[in-house]
């Protein structure tokens, strides 16, 4: 089975890479930096250069493919709603020309809503295409990444964290490595078809003030949480280097989310994940503190 994973050194990315090995499966690896793949990894794979927007070069990487795991990529952007449109431009190009069965698409909880929530749109407009390929296909829609803590670690240093979202509005939280692995196992079996959604949910709903007193005891000193405006967030995004466009996209995410919004699939064993904060605290954010 050729299985081929974009990202492969994204917080899912690399998670996938390294399963996909052990599973026994020998991945090929697409990047935009092929040499920023650890030799540790680029022994047990094959590596070919690919900009995930250049549909010429992701059909060409992508020939001979059995299944894809697709992540639209995120980089700092002036429109990256139009970057995102970009790369399922390149991705449908490619499973179209190659014939690929199996897609596997790392989407958000969010994206149902199809507009309004910011760069989520984009990985919306990416499940729709998708949808209209004559292929099998799972959207991971996936809770808020733990690895969004590391954005705030001189945040958390300090001892106070701001949201724009109510303290106490709980929502779905999860690691990095469990998207990875429903990803791998995803991949890997070839007993599933059609169009499908599997959420992705983490073990436990949280919300900012949660994650804050669960933060105040593993770092071992006060972490509060501070609710602030819109406009507030969004001249911190602009003050950080990100250019208009961007900083209205990210502040979306959390901003289309807001009110009165529940997820298409409801929490179950399918979509809880094992990983809790604590757990992942001690694995990852402590050693950078």
């Amino acid at each position: 089975m050729r299985i081929a994973v974009t990202t492969p050194m994204g917080h899912v990315g690399r998670h996938v890479t390294t399963m996909l090995i052990r599973a026994g499966v020998r991945p090929l690896l697409l990047a935009r930096s092929p040499e920023k793949i650890p030799q540790t990894a680029r022994s047990h794979a094959d590596v070919v250069q690919a900009d995930s927007t250049n549909p010429d070069q992701v059909t060409a990487a992508t020939h001979g493919v059995d299944a894809l795991y697709w992540v639209d990529p995120s980089v700092l952007s002036a429109d990256p709603l139009a970057d995102y449109a970009a790369a399922t431009h390149a991705m449908v190009e490619a499973v179209t020309a190659n014939r690929i069965g199996r897609v596997v698409f790392q989407s958000s909880v969010g994206a149902e809503k199809r507009h309004g929530v910011g760069e989520i749109d984009g990985l919306a407009a990416t499940e729709v295409a998708l949808d209209g390929l004559d292929a099998d296909v799972t959207h991971l829609r996936c809770g808020y990444f733990f690895t969004n803590l590391l954005l705030d670690i001189e945040a958390v240093r300090q001892g106070s964290v701001q949201t724009v979202l109510p303290p106490d509005h709980a929502f779905s939280w999860v690691a990095p490595r469990d998207i990875a692995e429903v990803a791998t196992l995803r991949l890997l079996n070839t007993a599933w078809s059609g169009h499908r959604i599997q959420a992705v949910h983490g073990p436990q709903d949280l919300s900012w003030q949660q994650v804050a007193n669960i933060l105040s005891v593993q770092v071992g000193h006060p972490v509060r949480v501070e609710q602030i405006s819109d406009e507030a967030m969004r001249e911190q995004y602009l003050t950080a280097g990100m250019p208009p466009g961007m900083a209205d996209a990210v502040l979306g995410m959390s901003t289309g989310l807001r009110d009165d919004f529940e997820p298409e699939q409801p929490r179950s064993l399918a979509t809880t994940t094992p990983t809790t904060l604590t757990s992942w605290i001690h694995d990852e954010l402590l050693p950078e503190l």
